[in-house]
Parts: C-alpha cells; sequence; structure tokens
C-alpha cells in the first residue's frame, strides 16, 4: 500500500463521498457522476486517483463501468492508524 497516495486520495471531500456513496454497493461512473455539482471529466479524474490509490476497483460490462470499495486497502488503513494509538 503506498500511503502517501491513500491519503492524498482521502484528503478531498468529493472523493470521500464517492467511498460512502460505494459502501452501500457498486455504481456506474454516471450513477456517481449525477450526485456531484462538476464536470464528468471532473467526476472521471475523482475515481482515477481513487483507483491509483486502491481504495475502489472497476470492472467494465458493455459500455459501463463499474465501480466498488476495495476493502482490504481500507483494513490496512484502519490497522495502521490503530497502531498508532498504541
Amino acid at each position: 500500500m503506498a500511503l502517501q497516495n491513500t491519503l492524498k486520495a482521502l484528503a478531498d471531500p468529493i472523493r470521500r463521498e464517492i467511498l460512502n456513496m460505494l459502501k452501500n454497493g457498486r455504481l456506474s461512473a454516471g450513477e456517481i457522476g449525477e450526485r456531484f455539482p462538476v464536470t464528468a471529466a471532473s467526476v472521471s479524474r475523482h475515481l482515477s486517483v481513487l483507483k491509483d490509490a486502491e481504495l475502489i476497483r472497476d470492472t467494465r460490462e458493455g459500455k459501463y463501468i463499474f465501480y466498488e470499495l476495495n476493502t482490504s486497502v481500507l483494513e490496512e488503513i484502519m490497522l495502521w492508524i490503530t497502531e498508532l494509538q498504541n
């Protein structure tokens, strides 16, 4: 896990909201984009940052791309934070 990329990805409120949306299940890029008052290109960039940080995975189905949480990276982050408390 590249912690620096992960923390950078988590620093943006739109990216945190995308992760929050995905906790309920996978969504297409269009479904994600329609919930934000930004351009499709901006949403695409946010998704790319989250994917580069391995916080989300994507799956192509026909002409659609679906995104879902990668919980293993989130678990690693939680473990690292928990270890800081000791």
